[in-house]
């Protein structure tokens, strides 16, 4: 019965991804907003949702390697696992704008993340206390504010140039849109949650210690939102809105969960090691590499995927 459940659930994991992605794409061409802020914004919010559940649950239960190594691990399998696998059928095109600001975001906040968690900072216990949680929300501010006024900016540089607006007339009216991006994105996280609560009971099942559960299984189930989103949006051609889903999620599993988790308790990291920040940082800079190339084409997706891989090995190893 376990494993008939897991089956539906992933049936509503894909059915959820492609009314979010559908939605989001429809609200992207009626206020002609970029498919990378969209997906950063719109998609990249919506699918850390069940991070932000688990980390904020964990930082509630006193159980700081949780948050922490949900968020970790979530990161790791977003850009090595998802990226890497939707790369490997769909070649994703970085453009000039993210990497002059996206993605070495993603790496400056990646970093910053670990300076804390190893107690750079302030001479103490290593903890990422509630100032160091306030200065993650102003990073998550920051990022959000940058990436609507650049929008902004550039929807403004269209209207100057006199460039006729796009025909909308063929696309969804916004409220249904909307209803599209919110019932889509209420199944996707309600397939998530169901999916994830039977793998951990199956690898429990199987021996698996709860450390090695929290930073692969959990943070892997915590990020099938953000592979259903991608691979749904590669699909409809829209690799810009993929990519966005990926560096604004990992931004905001930083930023965002960390910094409201860490409002809750202070957070320790013992269970996870330099090792896994290091990975986690080192994904986000293989992508700016892969970036000076236009794209990440099939044989970097596959690069990527091994990485992952290898990093799994060592995990249970």
């Amino acid at each position: 019965m376990i494993y008939l459940i897991l089956v539906v659930s992933l049936i509503g994991i894909v059915l959820g991804a492609d009314w979010l992605v559908s939605g989001s794409v429809s609200i992207a061409k009626r206020f002609r907003v970029s498919e990378f802020v969209i997906g950063a914004a719109i998609v990249g919010v919506g699918t850390s949702m069940p991070e932000l559940v688990v980390s904020f649950i964990g930082a509630l239960q006193g159980n700081s390697d949780v948050a922490i190594g949900n968020v970790v691990g979530s990161n790791i399998f977003n850009v090595l696992g998802i990226l890497g696998l939707t790369a490997v059928f769909f070649p994703i095109a970085i453009d000039k704008a993210n990497m002059l600001f996206e993605i070495p975001y993603c790496i400056f906040v990646s970093i910053v993340l670990t300076l804390m968690a190893f107690n750079f900072f302030v001479n103490d216990i290593p903890v990422i206390g509630r100032i160091d949680g306030v200065i993650l929300l102003i990073l998550f501010a920051i990022f959000m504010w940058y990436s609507f006024h650049r929008d902004a900016k550039q929807k403004a540089e269209i209207t100057d140039t006199k460039q006729e607006n796009p025909d909308n007339s063929k696309e969804k009216p916004v409220w249904m849109a909307v209803a599209t991006v919110i019932v889509g994105l209420a199944i996707l996280i309600t397939s998530c949650d169901i999916f994830v609560d039977k793998a951990v009971q199956i690898a429990k099942n199987w021996g698996m210690s709860e450390a090695v559960i929290s930073i692969t299984l959990i943070a892997c189930g915590t990020s099938l939102p953000e592979l259903a989103a991608s691979i749904a949006a590669a699909i409809k051609k829209n690799t810009q809105m993929a990519l966005g889903n990926i560096v604004g999620s990992n931004i905001f599993n930083i930023s965002l969960i960390l910094g409201l988790s860490s409002q809750v308790t202070p957070l320790t990291s013992a269970g996870i090691t330099l090792t896994d920040y290091l990975v986690m940082i080192g994904a986000a800079v293989l992508t700016l590499l892969f970036g000076f190339r236009g794209k990440i084409d099939r044989a970097s997706g596959l690069f990527m995927v091994a990485c992952f891989i290898v990093y799994n090995i060592y995990l249970l190893n």
